[in-house]
Protein backbone atom coordinates (compact mmCIF):
# COMPACT_ATOMS: atom_id res chain seq x y z
CA UNK A 1 0.00 0.00 0.00
CA UNK A 2 1.23 3.47 -0.83
CA UNK A 3 0.16 6.71 0.77
CA UNK A 4 -3.01 8.45 -0.38
CA UNK A 5 -4.34 11.93 0.28
CA UNK A 6 -7.95 12.71 1.04
CA UNK A 7 -9.29 16.23 0.58
CA UNK A 8 -12.50 17.69 2.02
CA UNK A 9 -13.95 21.21 2.16
CA UNK A 10 -15.09 23.56 4.86
CA UNK A 11 -18.61 24.86 4.45
CA UNK A 12 -20.92 27.77 5.08
CA UNK A 13 -24.61 27.27 5.72
CA UNK A 14 -26.43 29.87 3.64
CA UNK A 15 -29.54 29.54 5.79
CA UNK A 16 -31.21 26.96 8.02
CA UNK A 17 -29.28 27.16 11.28
CA UNK A 18 -29.88 24.53 13.98
CA UNK A 19 -32.37 22.72 11.76
CA UNK A 20 -30.40 19.54 11.03
CA UNK A 21 -30.92 17.98 14.46
CA UNK A 22 -34.51 19.30 14.47
CA UNK A 23 -35.49 17.35 11.35
CA UNK A 24 -35.58 20.40 9.13
CA UNK A 25 -34.04 21.62 5.89
CA UNK A 26 -30.74 23.47 5.47
CA UNK A 27 -29.00 25.06 2.49
CA UNK A 28 -25.19 24.89 2.73
CA UNK A 29 -22.39 25.20 0.20
CA UNK A 30 -18.90 23.76 0.42
CA UNK A 31 -15.98 26.16 0.35
CA UNK A 32 -12.90 26.01 -1.84
CA UNK A 33 -10.84 26.08 1.38
CA UNK A 34 -9.95 22.47 2.17
CA UNK A 35 -8.34 20.07 4.62
CA UNK A 36 -6.00 17.39 3.31
CA UNK A 37 -5.04 14.20 5.10
CA UNK A 38 -2.23 12.04 3.77
CA UNK A 39 -2.47 8.43 5.00
CA UNK A 40 0.13 5.68 4.82
CA UNK A 41 0.81 2.41 6.66
CA UNK A 42 2.81 2.94 9.84
CA UNK A 43 6.10 1.09 10.26
CA UNK A 44 6.17 1.27 14.07
CA UNK A 45 2.85 -0.35 14.97
CA UNK A 46 1.48 2.97 16.19
CA UNK A 47 -1.22 5.34 15.07
CA UNK A 48 0.67 8.56 14.32
CA UNK A 49 -1.19 11.81 13.61
CA UNK A 50 0.60 15.08 12.81
CA UNK A 51 -0.65 18.55 11.93
CA UNK A 52 1.86 21.34 11.57
CA UNK A 53 3.89 21.34 14.77
CA UNK A 54 1.39 19.14 16.62
CA UNK A 55 1.57 15.38 16.91
CA UNK A 56 -0.16 12.47 18.63
CA UNK A 57 0.91 8.84 18.77
CA UNK A 58 -0.63 5.80 20.40
CA UNK A 59 -1.78 2.28 19.78
CA UNK A 60 -4.49 2.03 17.10
CA UNK A 61 -7.05 1.14 19.79
CA UNK A 62 -5.89 3.84 22.21
CA UNK A 63 -8.25 6.77 22.76
CA UNK A 64 -7.02 10.11 21.42
CA UNK A 65 -7.95 13.46 22.92
CA UNK A 66 -8.16 17.04 21.65
CA UNK A 67 -7.70 17.76 17.95
CA UNK A 68 -6.42 14.22 17.25
CA UNK A 69 -9.74 12.77 18.42
CA UNK A 70 -11.43 13.93 15.21
CA UNK A 71 -9.06 11.71 13.22
CA UNK A 72 -8.97 8.77 15.62
CA UNK A 73 -12.74 8.97 15.97
CA UNK A 74 -13.20 8.36 12.25
CA UNK A 75 -11.00 5.25 12.43
CA UNK A 76 -13.06 4.08 15.41
CA UNK A 77 -16.33 4.69 13.54
CA UNK A 78 -14.99 2.80 10.51
CA UNK A 79 -13.88 -0.07 12.79
CA UNK A 80 -10.27 0.33 11.64
CA UNK A 81 -7.54 -0.63 14.10
CA UNK A 82 -4.62 -0.66 11.65
CA UNK A 83 -1.37 1.16 12.42
CA UNK A 84 -1.33 4.24 10.19
CA UNK A 85 0.51 7.52 9.79
CA UNK A 86 -1.70 10.51 8.99
CA UNK A 87 -0.42 13.98 8.10
CA UNK A 88 -2.90 16.85 8.19
CA UNK A 89 -2.76 20.20 6.40
CA UNK A 90 -5.56 22.73 6.02
CA UNK A 91 -6.51 26.24 4.98
CA UNK A 92 -10.00 26.01 6.52
CA UNK A 93 -10.09 28.59 9.35
CA UNK A 94 -10.30 26.83 12.71
CA UNK A 95 -12.97 27.86 15.19
CA UNK A 96 -14.75 30.08 12.67
CA UNK A 97 -17.91 28.02 12.34
CA UNK A 98 -16.82 26.86 8.88
CA UNK A 99 -16.75 23.19 9.82
CA UNK A 100 -13.03 22.60 10.05
CA UNK A 101 -13.77 19.51 12.15
CA UNK A 102 -16.00 17.88 9.53
CA UNK A 103 -13.46 18.71 6.82
CA UNK A 104 -10.83 16.88 8.86
CA UNK A 105 -13.12 13.92 9.48
CA UNK A 106 -14.22 13.56 5.86
CA UNK A 107 -10.71 13.96 4.44
CA UNK A 108 -9.59 11.22 6.82
CA UNK A 109 -12.52 8.99 5.89
CA UNK A 110 -12.06 9.10 2.12
CA UNK A 111 -8.30 8.60 2.39
CA UNK A 112 -8.55 5.65 4.79
CA UNK A 113 -11.39 4.09 2.79
CA UNK A 114 -9.30 4.25 -0.38
CA UNK A 115 -6.04 3.11 1.23
CA UNK A 116 -7.58 0.10 2.97
CA UNK A 117 -10.07 -0.59 0.14
CA UNK A 118 -13.02 -0.59 2.53
CA UNK A 119 -15.52 0.06 -0.25
CA UNK A 120 -17.79 2.33 1.80
CA UNK A 121 -20.26 4.59 0.02
CA UNK A 122 -20.25 8.35 0.46
CA UNK A 123 -23.35 8.05 2.64
CA UNK A 124 -21.66 5.43 4.82
CA UNK A 125 -18.54 7.57 5.16
CA UNK A 126 -20.60 10.63 6.07
CA UNK A 127 -22.48 8.62 8.70
CA UNK A 128 -19.19 7.36 10.15
CA UNK A 129 -17.92 10.93 10.41
CA UNK A 130 -21.08 11.97 12.24
CA UNK A 131 -20.61 9.09 14.69
CA UNK A 132 -17.01 10.12 15.18
CA UNK A 133 -18.02 13.64 16.18
CA UNK A 134 -21.07 12.82 18.27
CA UNK A 135 -20.05 9.56 19.96
CA UNK A 136 -16.25 9.71 20.06
CA UNK A 137 -15.50 13.43 20.33
CA UNK A 138 -18.74 14.17 22.17
CA UNK A 139 -19.93 17.15 20.12
CA UNK A 140 -23.74 16.96 19.65
CA UNK A 141 -23.83 18.09 16.01
CA UNK A 142 -26.57 17.10 13.61
CA UNK A 143 -24.91 15.89 10.42
CA UNK A 144 -25.13 19.01 8.23
CA UNK A 145 -21.38 19.53 8.06
CA UNK A 146 -20.35 15.99 7.18
CA UNK A 147 -23.13 15.61 4.62
CA UNK A 148 -22.08 18.82 2.93
CA UNK A 149 -18.41 17.87 2.90
CA UNK A 150 -19.14 14.50 1.31
CA UNK A 151 -21.79 15.43 -1.26
CA UNK A 152 -21.03 19.02 -2.34
CA UNK A 153 -20.38 20.00 -5.92
CA UNK A 154 -18.84 23.15 -7.37
CA UNK A 155 -21.39 25.84 -8.17
CA UNK A 156 -24.18 24.21 -6.16
CA UNK A 157 -25.90 24.59 -2.83
CA UNK A 158 -27.37 21.50 -1.19
CA UNK A 159 -30.95 21.61 0.05
CA UNK A 160 -30.74 18.94 2.73
CA UNK A 161 -33.88 17.55 4.34
CA UNK A 162 -32.98 15.82 7.57
CA UNK A 163 -36.44 14.35 8.13
CA UNK A 164 -36.42 12.45 4.83
CA UNK A 165 -32.63 12.17 4.36
CA UNK A 166 -33.06 13.67 0.89
CA UNK A 167 -30.84 16.05 -1.05
CA UNK A 168 -31.77 18.54 -3.77
CA UNK A 169 -29.12 20.52 -5.64
CA UNK A 170 -29.69 24.25 -6.12
CA UNK A 171 -27.48 26.27 -8.52
CA UNK A 172 -25.44 28.86 -6.62
CA UNK A 173 -23.80 31.52 -8.81
CA UNK A 174 -24.25 34.97 -7.23
CA UNK A 175 -21.08 36.12 -8.99
CA UNK A 176 -22.91 35.87 -12.32
CA UNK A 177 -25.13 38.71 -11.08
CA UNK A 178 -22.28 40.82 -9.72
CA UNK A 179 -22.56 39.69 -6.10
CA UNK A 180 -20.07 38.29 -3.60
CA UNK A 181 -20.66 36.16 -0.55
CA UNK A 182 -18.20 37.36 2.07
CA UNK A 183 -17.29 35.35 5.13
CA UNK A 184 -16.17 37.36 8.16
CA UNK A 185 -14.43 35.36 10.88
CA UNK A 186 -14.96 37.22 14.14
CA UNK A 187 -12.10 35.27 15.79
CA UNK A 188 -14.45 34.55 18.69
CA UNK A 189 -13.85 30.88 19.42
CA UNK A 190 -16.61 28.43 20.24
CA UNK A 191 -16.65 24.80 21.30
CA UNK A 192 -19.57 22.61 20.27
CA UNK A 193 -18.50 19.74 22.51
CA UNK A 194 -19.85 21.66 25.48
CA UNK A 195 -21.73 24.78 26.48
CA UNK A 196 -24.47 26.61 24.65
CA UNK A 197 -24.80 24.43 21.56
CA UNK A 198 -25.56 21.38 23.67
CA UNK A 199 -28.02 23.44 25.73
CA UNK A 200 -29.90 24.55 22.62
CA UNK A 201 -30.17 21.02 21.32
CA UNK A 202 -31.53 19.79 24.65
CA UNK A 203 -34.01 22.70 24.77
CA UNK A 204 -35.26 21.81 21.29
CA UNK A 205 -35.69 18.19 22.32
CA UNK A 206 -37.74 19.27 25.34
CA UNK A 207 -39.88 21.57 23.19
CA UNK A 208 -40.57 18.79 20.67
CA UNK A 209 -41.54 16.41 23.49
CA UNK A 210 -43.94 18.95 25.01
CA UNK A 211 -45.53 19.55 21.60
CA UNK A 212 -45.76 15.84 20.87
CA UNK A 213 -43.87 16.01 17.57
CA UNK A 214 -40.96 13.90 16.39
CA UNK A 215 -39.21 16.83 14.73
CA UNK A 216 -39.49 20.36 16.09
CA UNK A 217 -39.20 21.80 12.58
CA UNK A 218 -42.60 20.25 11.80
CA UNK A 219 -44.49 21.81 14.70
CA UNK A 220 -47.65 23.65 13.65
CA UNK A 221 -48.45 25.27 16.99
CA UNK A 222 -46.29 26.47 19.87
CA UNK A 223 -49.15 26.61 22.36
CA UNK A 224 -48.19 25.51 25.83
CA UNK A 225 -44.47 26.09 25.59
CA UNK A 226 -42.87 28.18 28.34
CA UNK A 227 -41.20 31.42 27.27
CA UNK A 228 -37.63 30.26 26.62
CA UNK A 229 -38.65 27.06 24.87
CA UNK A 230 -41.22 29.00 22.85
CA UNK A 231 -38.42 31.21 21.56
CA UNK A 232 -36.31 28.22 20.57
CA UNK A 233 -39.24 26.62 18.77
CA UNK A 234 -40.26 29.90 17.13
CA UNK A 235 -36.80 30.17 15.57
CA UNK A 236 -36.85 26.59 14.29
CA UNK A 237 -40.31 26.86 12.72
CA UNK A 238 -39.75 30.30 11.20
CA UNK A 239 -36.28 29.35 9.96
CA UNK A 240 -37.77 26.36 8.14
CA UNK A 241 -40.05 28.70 6.22
CA UNK A 242 -37.11 31.01 5.45
CA UNK A 243 -35.05 28.14 4.04
CA UNK A 244 -37.75 27.21 1.54
CA UNK A 245 -38.31 30.84 0.54
CA UNK A 246 -34.56 31.43 0.22
CA UNK A 247 -34.10 28.39 -2.04
CA UNK A 248 -36.90 29.68 -4.29
CA UNK A 249 -35.35 33.16 -4.36
CA UNK A 250 -31.97 31.76 -5.36
CA UNK A 251 -33.51 29.69 -8.15
CA UNK A 252 -35.25 32.86 -9.38
CA UNK A 253 -32.06 34.92 -8.91
CA UNK A 254 -34.08 37.24 -6.68
CA UNK A 255 -31.10 38.31 -4.60
CA UNK A 256 -32.88 41.17 -2.84
CA UNK A 257 -35.39 38.74 -1.34
CA UNK A 258 -32.61 36.29 -0.51
CA UNK A 259 -30.74 39.01 1.37
CA UNK A 260 -33.83 40.02 3.32
CA UNK A 261 -34.32 36.41 4.40
CA UNK A 262 -30.69 36.14 5.52
CA UNK A 263 -31.05 39.18 7.75
CA UNK A 264 -34.32 37.89 9.19
CA UNK A 265 -32.56 34.62 9.98
CA UNK A 266 -29.91 36.47 11.94
CA UNK A 267 -32.51 38.38 13.93
CA UNK A 268 -34.22 35.11 14.83
CA UNK A 269 -30.93 33.49 15.89
CA UNK A 270 -30.08 36.56 17.95
CA UNK A 271 -33.42 37.13 19.64
CA UNK A 272 -35.28 33.79 19.77
CA UNK A 273 -32.45 31.25 19.72
CA UNK A 274 -29.92 33.47 21.53
CA UNK A 275 -26.78 32.11 19.89
CA UNK A 276 -25.29 35.32 18.52
CA UNK A 277 -22.71 37.58 20.17
CA UNK A 278 -21.78 41.29 19.93
CA UNK A 279 -19.10 40.63 17.31
CA UNK A 280 -21.49 38.77 15.01
CA UNK A 281 -24.19 41.41 15.48
CA UNK A 282 -21.70 44.13 14.64
CA UNK A 283 -20.66 42.44 11.39
CA UNK A 284 -24.30 42.17 10.33
CA UNK A 285 -25.22 45.74 11.29
CA UNK A 286 -22.14 47.32 9.70
CA UNK A 287 -22.46 45.29 6.50
CA UNK A 288 -26.08 46.33 6.06
CA UNK A 289 -25.15 49.97 6.66
CA UNK A 290 -22.59 49.74 3.84
CA UNK A 291 -24.72 48.27 1.09
CA UNK A 292 -25.08 44.55 1.81
CA UNK A 293 -28.29 42.93 0.59
CA UNK A 294 -28.29 40.66 3.61
CA UNK A 295 -26.10 39.25 6.36
CA UNK A 296 -26.32 36.64 9.08
CA UNK A 297 -24.27 34.56 11.44
CA UNK A 298 -23.50 31.09 10.13
CA UNK A 299 -22.73 27.91 12.03
CA UNK A 300 -23.70 26.98 15.56
CA UNK A 301 -23.16 30.43 17.01
CA UNK A 302 -21.58 31.76 20.20
CA UNK A 303 -18.81 33.12 17.98
CA UNK A 304 -17.45 32.01 14.64
CA UNK A 305 -18.34 33.68 11.36
CA UNK A 306 -20.97 35.77 9.63
CA UNK A 307 -21.77 35.77 5.92
CA UNK A 308 -22.58 38.85 3.88
CA UNK A 309 -24.28 38.98 0.47
CA UNK A 310 -23.05 42.19 -1.15
CA UNK A 311 -22.55 43.71 -4.62
CA UNK A 312 -18.97 43.10 -5.69
CA UNK A 313 -18.22 46.81 -6.05
CA UNK A 314 -19.11 47.37 -2.39
CA UNK A 315 -17.38 44.32 -0.94
CA UNK A 316 -14.11 46.12 -0.20
CA UNK A 317 -15.95 48.93 1.60
CA UNK A 318 -17.78 46.41 3.77
CA UNK A 319 -14.51 44.74 4.76
CA UNK A 320 -12.94 48.08 5.69
CA UNK A 321 -16.00 49.20 7.64
CA UNK A 322 -16.12 45.94 9.61
CA UNK A 323 -12.40 46.16 10.37
CA UNK A 324 -12.81 49.76 11.55
CA UNK A 325 -15.75 48.80 13.78
CA UNK A 326 -13.74 46.03 15.41
CA UNK A 327 -10.76 48.32 15.95
CA UNK A 328 -12.95 51.02 17.48
CA UNK A 329 -14.37 48.48 19.94
CA UNK A 330 -10.96 47.12 20.87
CA UNK A 331 -11.60 43.66 19.40
CA UNK A 332 -9.14 41.46 17.54
CA UNK A 333 -9.12 42.09 13.79
CA UNK A 334 -11.53 39.77 11.95
CA UNK A 335 -10.58 37.50 9.08
CA UNK A 336 -12.11 37.71 5.62
CA UNK A 337 -12.61 35.36 2.71
CA UNK A 338 -14.90 35.14 -0.29
CA UNK A 339 -17.07 32.03 -0.33
CA UNK A 340 -17.20 30.18 -3.64
CA UNK A 341 -19.14 26.92 -3.86
CA UNK A 342 -16.55 24.19 -4.20
CA UNK A 343 -16.50 20.40 -4.63
CA UNK A 344 -16.90 17.75 -1.96
CA UNK A 345 -14.53 15.20 -0.49
CA UNK A 346 -12.37 13.06 -2.76
CA UNK A 347 -8.98 11.39 -3.02
CA UNK A 348 -6.45 13.57 -4.80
Amino acid sequence: MTNLTGSAPGRVNLIGEHLDYNGGRCLPIALTQRTRVSVAPSDDGQLNITSGGLSWSGLPVERAEGWASYVAGVLWALDVDVALTLEVSSDVPIGAGLSSSAALECATAVAVDALLELGRSSAELAAACVRAETSYVGAPTGGLDQTTAMFARAGQALLLDFATASLTRVPWHPEEDGLSLLVVDTRVAHDHAEGGYRDRREECERAAALLGVEHLAHATSLDGLPGELAGRARHVVSEQARVDAFADAVRDRDWKSAGTLMTASHASLRDDFEVSCPELDTVVDVALEHGALGARMTGGGFGGAAIVLVPEEQAAAVRVAVDDAFTWRGWHAPGHLTAIAGPGAHVE
